[in-house]
C-alpha cells in the first residue's frame, strides 16, 4: 500500500490526537494545493473521513490516488511521511498496524488498532 493511503487510513482512528490531528491537516492541505480543493482525490478524502470503515471509499481513495499519481508527488509524498512518523509515536497499544495477506492468488489487506493484553490463563 502506498505511504498516503496508509498514512490517511492511519490517521482517521486518532484525529483526536492533536500531533495527528495537525499532520493530517497538512497532508489534506498539500494535496488540495496539488490537486484542487474540489478534485476527485480531495473529495475521495471527504468522503472517507465522513464514513471511515467504508471499504468502497477506501478503495475510491486508493484509485484516485493511482489517477493522479499522487504517490509519485514528492511534497505530498513527504507530508504523509510526516502524518506516518507521527502515528508511530503512539503509544505502542494504539498504534495502526497494517497487514497484507496473500494465498491462493487472493490478496488481502487492512489496518486496524491493535492492542495487546496477557491472557489470564498462560503464565
Amino acid at each position: 500500500m502506498d505511504p498516503i493511503t496508509l498514512a490517511i487510513f492511519g490517521a482517521l482512528g486518532h484525529l483526536g490526537e492533536s500531533v495527528i490531528k495537525d499532520a493530517y491537516e497538512a497532508l489534506k492541505a498539500v494535496i488540495a494545493d496539488k490537486c484542487g480543493v474540489k478534485s476527485d482525490l480531495t473529495m475521495a478524502v471527504e468522503n472517507l473521513e465522513k464514513k471511515p470503515n467504508s471499504e468502497g471509499r477506501k478503495e475510491t481513495l486508493k484509485e484516485e490516488i493511482e489517477v493522479v499519481k499522487a504517490d509519485q508527488d514528492p511534497n505530498i509524498l513527504r507530508a504523509a511521511e510526516i502524518l506516518l512518523e507521527k502515528l508511530k509515536t503512539l503509544p505502542s497499544e494504539q498504534q495502526v498496524i497494517q497487514q497484507t495477506v496473500v494465498g491462493n492468488g487472493n490478496i488481502f489487506s487492512g489496518t486496524g488498532d491493535v492492542k495487546v493484553a496477557n491472557h489470564p490463563h498462560k503464565k
